[in-house]
């Protein structure tokens, strides 16, 4: 039996490229203590806690959920870690979600984290290992060649990726927890920025942030004493390998595969239709179109024009990243959080000066991996029938 489960409570750190201020116990407690906080319970009420961040190679730090237990409020509680690379923020909530939904427990507390800082991410995608095809010059260096095979494909223009930019930065400006705060930036400055990794240039990637979030998630009868719980609608996971013959690395079958068990789960027939706002991961502005797509928003081969038409600006059809997206802030193992943590900001009307106006149905996103892993969920306002 599946019992219903909902977002009670949500925190974030302020994200920036170095927080010096705080350990990376400190970091993780300052989400924690703002979930619980906007969840309105105290430690004795958590059941369990489910942790998740990026490869520890990324910090250098083995299996930091030991030292990390005691400023979790792990202590004589269920400690379970989560990792799937990049999306596994997300993988994160959807654990936790499933503990309530199972009937395991009645109130889990998820966290994520990263502190780029202290190591060097770059790094640690670029070394070889072995029997693993090389990633090359980090995440960039990877996924260039699939935009650059994503705008051949679909004939989009090369302004596309600049207005992304441009929308998730001047987004970003309005939410006070974001790295980045642009909100002048302009088309033309995206254009004239340095080219990283051709096609992508320096403000159509993401910056390496220092960062965490935290989500109190509970059943029904938790829910009750929440004035306006974020009920989760449909949760989906989906895998597969880096490489296989044949493999779309542009629309990854994972990630059709995922979206459309969502859809159904959800009774959502018309995405573009029936969602009010989308976080979606976005680490390089490109991505935008190409998961429209791969979610299902747009056909293959028209994400790109969805994009230019305005849609997915704040006030367009489907606003995507009111928040700034991974664009504005990545700290790496909690960005897929922050994607299911924004959207249920939305749905509980809680998400300030980049607030969707009567958000009642929004999606979080994430993927991890060489566009191997992806989890999403979908949370609205009503409780699920």
């Amino acid at each position: 039996m599946r019992y219903r489960a909902a977002v009670l409570g949500t925190g974030q750190t302020h994200h920036r490229a170095k927080r010096q201020d705080v350990s990376m116990a400190g970091l993780c407690r300052e989400a924690i203590d703002r979930a619980m906080l906007d969840a309105k319970v105290g430690w004795d009420e958590i059941d369990a806690v489910v942790i998740g961040k990026a490869p520890d190679l990324f910090e250098g730090v083995m299996m930091p959920e030991l030292f990390l237990a005691d400023a979790l409020g792990a202590v004589g509680k269920p400690l379970l870690r989560v990792h799937t690379a990049g999306s596994v923020g997300g993988a994160t909530a959807i654990v936790a979600s499933g503990l309530v939904q199972a009937g395991v427990h009645e109130r889990v507390l998820a966290v994520a984290w990263e502190k780029q800082s202290e190591s060097n991410a770059m790094w640690a995608l670029s070394i070889p290992v072995p029997f693993t095809m090389p990633v090359g010059a980090g995440a960039g260096g990877y996924f260039a060649p699939h935009v650059r095979s994503y705008i051949r494909r679909s004939g989009a223009p090369e302004h596309v990726g600049s207005m992304v930019a441009v929308k998730d930065r001047r987004n970003g400006a309005r939410n006070p927890y974001a790295h980045l705060h642009q909100p002048d930036i302009t088309l033309e400055q995206v254009q004239a920025s340095q080219m990283l990794w051709d096609p992508i240039r320096y403000d159509e990637t993401c910056p390496s942030s220092d960062g965490a979030a935290a989500i109190v998630i509970g059943s029904e009868r938790a829910a009750a004493a929440v004035e306006r719980p974020a009920w989760i609608h449909a949760t989906a996971m989906r895998s597969e390998p880096t490489t296989f013959a044949g493999r779309d690395q542009v629309n990854p079958q994972a990630g059709r595969d995922a979206a459309a068990a969502l859809w159904r789960q959800a009774g959502i027939t018309d995405p573009l239709a029936q969602v009010d706002a989308a976080e979606i991961y976005v680490p390089f502005s490109w991505f935008e179109p190409m998961w429209l797509e791969n979610l299902g928003f747009a056909a293959e081969g028209e994400g790109w024009r969805l994009t230019e038409s305005g849609a997915t600006e704040l006030g367009g059809t489907l606003p995507v990243n009111a928040s700034g997206g991974v664009l504005s802030s990545n700290p790496i193992g909690a960005s897929g959080m922050l994607r299911f943590l924004e959207a249920a900001r939305q749905v509980m009307g809680r998400a300030d000066d980049h607030q969707v106006e009567g958000a009642r149905t929004a999606l979080g996103h994430a993927y991890g991996g060489g566009s191997q892993f992806f989890s999403m969920w979908v949370v609205g306002s009503e409780r699920p029938g």
